[in-house]
């Protein structure tokens, strides 16, 4: 396959599915969430568009499903054609758990360990299964949500924070030596993971997600 591929972790909705429908037609698709639903409702999108997808069910939390993917990238499509090339144009990781709003003295316990696990813990799993499939000329994409330090963001706002901060640190490493690893911080939008912060919100004025990838995707061509 001559084509580009894209890896989209967290794809089966909200900007994650706008993403892979806006690369769809320049990348092979390789979709990665646990709604598999989801994902092939996607995959008609993709194909109506032209485009073609993998989808791949699975729950980034699971290390072994994740090494396995990544393994079956490599093993599918090898390594890139020219020198610094991996199998994999650009990553783009949007999922994420969004924990209930609370005060910080009566978080859940469960949902500030799945805070912790979905936001912060798979990162530190997925950089170093991934950047050896992007090599030195692919791209990395992460999206910034900056709410830690408002009232009742404490779980998802130190996760999301500690995620900012280890994305960071992999960005400011690989300047001189690929990938470029990007952080971009969309507009709000009218996703799942906004309603359950701000139930009831007027949602008219809010980003569609395709026009944001889109916005966004301009950003790193």
């Amino acid at each position: 396959m001559d084509q580009k591929i894209a890896l989209i972790t967290g794809a089966s909705r909200g900007l994650g599915a706008a993403l892979a429908e806006a690369l769809c037609q320049t990348h092979h698709i390789v979709a990665v969430a646990r709604t598999t639903g989801a994902l092939e409702e996607l995959d008609d999108r993709i194909q109506s568009k032209g485009g073609s997808a993998t989808l791949a069910p699975m729950d980034v939390t699971n290390v072994d499903a994740m090494a396995q993917l990544c393994r079956s990238i490599y093993d599918r499509w090898g390594p890139g054609s020219e020198a610094g090339a991996g199998p994999v144009a650009l990553w783009a990781h949007t999922a994420i758990h969004a924990a209930p709003l609370s005060p910080a003295s009566h978080m859940d316990a469960k949902d500030w360990g799945k805070s912790v696990d979905v936001n912060v813990t798979v990162m530190g799993t997925l950089i170093p299964f991934v950047a050896p499939l992007l090599g030195s000329d692919g791209q990395a994409l992460f999206f910034d949500d900056p709410q830690a330090g408002r009232k009742f963001f404490g779980a998802y706002g130190a996760t999301k924070a500690a995620q900012m901060a280890l994305v960071r640190s992999w960005a400011a490493e690989s300047v001189n030596t690929g990938p470029q690893v990007h952080i971009l911080t969309p507009q709000p939008m009218p996703t799942a993971t906004r309603a359950r912060f701000f139930p009831g919100e007027d949602r008219t004025p809010l980003a569609p997600p395709r026009s944001e990838a889109d916005r966004l995707l301009a950003q790193i061509r």
